[in-house]
């Protein structure tokens, strides 16, 4: 097995679920409201998320924020229009599942550290500096590039969480990031 940045993630992923540690002792937090026309229904009522599911939350936050710098980085220089509607499904899908991840991340008590974690540093800064660097003629290729490598480490991210996730709901939000970044991921290769 190749040892990749994402393999380090994820074990700093499983390692620090600990972190957040267990539920607060005064009861489960009430869940949020899903977002106004969001089709991402939030933990239910009564359900408490483990410090894992907080840490995925917390960690897809950032991956999803650096997801659309990287789209709206390359929208207005891209020339195919098909991989141009790909990157705006993409940022519309993505900023939607961003405000619902938001909206779930605890704001007070042990998981609320996660939360307050920055995440502009997130990811491959080498990527974005190519994507900029990259001639009018390259931008569809480099964004194909830049864009599949990126959404395979958010699949891959959520397939682990469906594995280790406590929450149904952030499991089967991982269950939607790892269909829909793998379909993405192929037709950003351009493979069936």
């Amino acid at each position: 097995m190749r040892c990749t940045p994402l393999v380090s993630l994820l074990a700093a992923l499983l390692l620090t679920g600990a972190c957040a540690g267990p539920p607060t002792p005064a009861g489960p937090r009430p869940a949020p409201a899903p977002p106004a026309g969001s089709a991402l229904a939030g933990p239910a009522a009564g359900e408490v998320m483990s410090g894992i599911d907080v840490v995925f939350l917390g960690t897809m936050v950032g991956h999803s924020e650096r997801t659309l710098q990287i789209v709206r980085l390359a929208r207005d220089r891209l020339r195919d229009d098909a991989l141009r509607t790909l990157a705006a499904a993409i940022e519309a899908t993505e900023a939607d599942e961003l405000t619902a991840m938001r909206g779930w991340l605890p704001t007070e008590g042990p998981g609320a550290s996660v939360t307050a974690h920055h995440h502009d540093g997130h990811g491959d800064d080498a990527a974005l500096d190519r994507l900029r660097a990259a001639p009018d003629a390259d931008v569809d290729r480099v964004l194909r590039e830049v864009l599949a490598d990126h959404q395979r480490a958010a699949a891959d991210l959520a397939r682990a969480q469906v594995d280790v996730g406590r929450s149904d709901q952030v499991r089967d939000l991982a269950r939607r990031i790892e269909r829909s970044r793998t379909a993405e991921v192929e037709m950003l290769r351009g493979t069936p």
